[in-house]
């Protein structure tokens, strides 16, 4: 008599996990989901420079840059915010933080621009609906 109900105690077990396991899946896909929009976000800039160890890049050049950095730091990578302070905000090498020079000559630290797009994409929701937030170019980052 004792095996059923072991039996349907690991069921019950089994069911849960898998519930937690799909929420974590989601979790993770909407967690991508700001990473993308965040290196998307830096590579929509037109006419803005990144520096990164005293260098200057164009936008399409530091997103594949912040590509490269996300794909070597594999797992440790779980969440948008892990992303900014790992990989978006100071170069691994030297330590030296990222900077971004807008069009019209203003700069900011890439962590405060990230975290103002990161902020936006949270304020207008997780894309559930179509909309997404606009990349907003000549806003003034605070905390730069």
């Amino acid at each position: 008599m004792k095996r059923p109900v072991h039996l349907a105690g690991w069921l019950l077990i089994a069911a849960l996990s898998l519930g937690v396991c799909a929420y974590a899946a989601d979790a993770s896909a909407l967690e991508r989901q700001k990473i993308d929009y965040l290196i998307g976000s830096v590579e929509g800039l037109q006419g803005a420079e990144f520096f990164r160890n005293g260098k200057s890049y164009d936008a399409q050049e530091a997103g594949k840059h912040l590509r490269l950095k996300l794909r070597l730091a594999g797992s440790r990578i779980a969440t948008a915010d892990d992303f900014i302070r790992l990989c978006g905000s100071v170069s691994s090498m030297s330590g030296l933080p990222y900077q971004i020079r807008f069009s019209d000559g203003h700069t900011v630290s890439s962590e405060a621009y990230l975290r103002q797009k990161l902020a936006e994409f949270d304020r207008v929701g997780s894309g559930a609906s179509n909309s997404r937030p606009r990349l907003a170019t000549s806003t003034r980052a605070q905390g730069g």
